[in-house]
């Protein structure tokens, strides 16, 4: 990569453009409650270093006396550990947190066996700390088709912008930040740069991954005018990004020793446990699903970047199997002749046609039909004939389409109730509001792509599917009349999101423009970036309800 162009362009970014997104089923419960009492926790080991030295410099790597490497992945990862700074209250409640979720460890490192190595390898090769392998567990619970509400994807949670900027593709048949290969290379290249750009302070490198370089360098900037210390846990930063952090190290704690915290792994072996087969051209997914004898659902999970019926036209084309399939994948293939690949129909030009139409009367792209037929433009003649790409099978055999996936969400909502939208008031959790709409916290946190454990700004929506004919909501008992003016008002930090304005922020929280422009140090033309911190006065009993 070369950085001389790399660094001032990345430089203007501010949003990093991944969302922590943990995972819906984090309580571990069956029925979406928490699985402990929410006042409880768990007592965090006496010294919250793991298996490194409290005074290892920051991008130093821990030595180790065992020269033949470990068999287990899970201990690669622990003698790879680097980042210090685990001795702090903020890493003990998240600890506390995650070594509640019960059976969720076993889950999650499942999830993680075919991904894991390659993300291992690849960290390894740069020389990064092994710490950042366990990342997409706070972004994403290693689940390839996660998608917050932030429009952020895949294990490493990438927002369409930066997910460009990286190289990862986005189109109709291919999404590259759900591509575990491409994503770890992007991820990788971009937490490399943040490494470089603060100096081996992998703290404030893992930070400016989750808000953006800009955020944490206007953060250390504004510690340095006033004089405070511009390290991690010095900087006010948005209130994700001061969790982030700390979800990772707590993380790390526990990875470090799960017997002692009560907390099972899947053993993962330390050797690949998938391999990646090039091939040269299109290939229908049935088909290859059936070459390498393995059902619909895990190609697409081992191939989560394809979101149709095939692999593009213009590639990618490369597909992830079981190791132990790969061999029996290939001769199989060979014996295939080239026109069995994909199915193709011809397709003859009536009067009046045009190519958007007949791309729509057969579910694919423009772009496709042009691939297939080697045209340059959009003309076309009645009575020519179109070669049209089709699959092989009845669309519903291809289970986690695109298509297939936003049917099944539809379906999940539709099954869940009516759609509210909530406004988040002084004081309220997860907990209380899902007790007002007499809901399970889990789904709540679910269906607005969060956490449980997640903390809610005043003035944030939230959508709510409660049961049809289920009435009102329960009166919030916390609300008493008479409160005084200054009571009523209380500091908010809300993060701007795609298309705000001032006005509409303004409008939004009932505050004044003039007043938005002071508290924020910002003139009457200041363009607003999505990921920014705005900070306010609100009234809060003014905020709506649900």
């Amino acid at each position: 990569m070369n950085r001389s162009l790399l660094l001032p362009l990345i430089a203007a970014l501010t949003l990093a453009g991944c969302a922590s997104v943990p995972p819906e089923d984090a309580t571990g419960t069956g029925d979406g409650t928490a699985a402990t009492d929410p006042q409880a926790s768990v007592s965090p080991p006496p010294s919250m270093t793991g298996n490194r030295a409290a005074s290892d410099p920051p991008g130093s790597r821990q030595a180790t006396d065992e020269a033949a490497p470990p068999d287990d992945l899970w201990e690669r990862i622990r003698r790879g550990y680097a980042i210090p700074g685990h001795d702090n209250p903020r890493v003990a409640r998240q600890f506390n947190d995650y070594a509640s979720y019960g059976d969720y460890w076993l889950r999650v490192s499942r999830r993680a066996q075919p991904y894991l190595h390659p993300i291992v390898e690849t960290l390894d090769d740069r020389g990064i700390p092994l710490e950042l392998a366990l990342l997409p567990i706070v972004e994403s619970a290693f689940r390839p088709f996660a998608y917050s509400h932030g429009r952020a994807a895949g294990i490493w949670q990438f927002i369409p912008a930066t997910g460009r900027h990286y190289g990862l593709e986005q189109n109709w048949w291919y999404d590259g930040r759900r591509d575990v290969l491409a994503a770890t290379d992007a991820a990788v290249d971009y937490l490399s740069y943040l490494g470089e750009m603060f100096e081996g302070d992998w703290l404030l490198a893992i930070a400016a991954y989750n808000a953006g370089e800009g955020t944490v360098q206007r953060a250390i900037e504004r510690n340095r005018r006033t004089g405070r210390p511009t390290d991690y846990w010095s900087l006010d930063l948005p209130e994700e990004t001061m969790n982030y952090v700390p979800r990772l190290l707590a993380i790390s704690e526990l990875v470090a020793d799960p017997e002692r915290h009560g907390i099972e792994l899947e053993p993962i072996a330390n050797r690949p446990a998938v391999e990646q087969i090039e091939l040269d051209r299109q290939i229908d997914l049935a088909l290859a699903a059936d070459l390498a004898d393995i059902d619909m659902e895990t190609l697409y999970r081992l191939n989560p970047g394809y979101n149709r019926w095939a692999t593009p036209p213009t590639g990618p084309h490369r597909l992830l199997l079981p190791r132990d399939r790969a061999r029996a994948f290939r001769a199989r293939l060979a014996e295939q002749p080239d026109n069995a690949w994909m199915r193709w129909q011809r397709h003859q030009i009536a009067r009046g046609e045009t190519l958007g139409g007949i791309a729509a009367q057969y579910h694919i792209t423009v772009d496709s039909l042009r691939s297939a037929n080697d045209l340059d433009g959009a003309l076309i003649r009645a009575g020519d004939h179109l070669l049209v790409p089709i699959a092989s099978r009845p669309t519903g055999e291809y289970v986690m389409t695109a298509g297939a996936r936003q049917q099944k969400t539809r379906n999940r909502q539709r099954d869940e109730g009516e759609r509210r939208l909530y406004t988040v008031r002084s004081g309220d959790s997860f907990w209380s509001i899902a007790q007002r709409f007499g809901v399970a916290v889990r789904p709540l946190a679910r269906w607005n792509g969060m956490a449980p454990g997640d903390t809610l700004g005043v003035g944030e929506q939230l959508v709510v599917w409660t049961q049809r004919g289920s009435g009102d909501p329960q009166p919030d008992r916390r609300a008493r009349p008479g409160i005084a003016a200054g009571d009523r008002l209380q500091s908010v930090t809300y993060s701007v999101r795609k298309g705000d304005s001032l006005y509409r922020i303004a409008r939004q929280f009932n505050v004044s423009i003039n007043d938005l422009q002071r508290w924020n140090d910002l003139s009457a033309d200041a363009y607003l970036q999505p990921g920014q911190s705005l900070r306010m006065r609100v009234d809060v009993t003014a905020q709506g309800g649900p």
